[in-house]
């Protein structure tokens, strides 16, 4: 439920964002824009879990990575003391 409400409202901010960009930018002929819009919009929402499965997934191995590094400089430390 709670993924519905996000990709609905990630496709709908960027849906939003692209037809602002229309009104700046002032075409002649506004239908592209509202088809652009629209397929960005629901491509966004649609692949949204994807892209912050990506993000979250290098963030926890960033930290797995930095856990090991300190376990292995902890390590070497005691053998040099020892």
């Amino acid at each position: 439920m709670i993924q519905r409400l996000l990709g609905v409202s990630v496709g709908a901010l960027i849906t939003f964002l692209i037809l602002w960009l229309s009104t700046v930018v002032k075409p002649v002929d506004l239908m592209p824009w509202y088809l652009a819009a629209a397929v960005i919009g629901a491509i966004a929402s649609f692949f949204w879990p994807v892209v912050i499965g990506f993000w979250l997934h290098r963030r926890a191995k960033a930290r797995r990575d930095d856990q090991i590094q300190k376990e292995v400089d902890r390590q070497l430390e005691e053998q040099q003391k020892g």
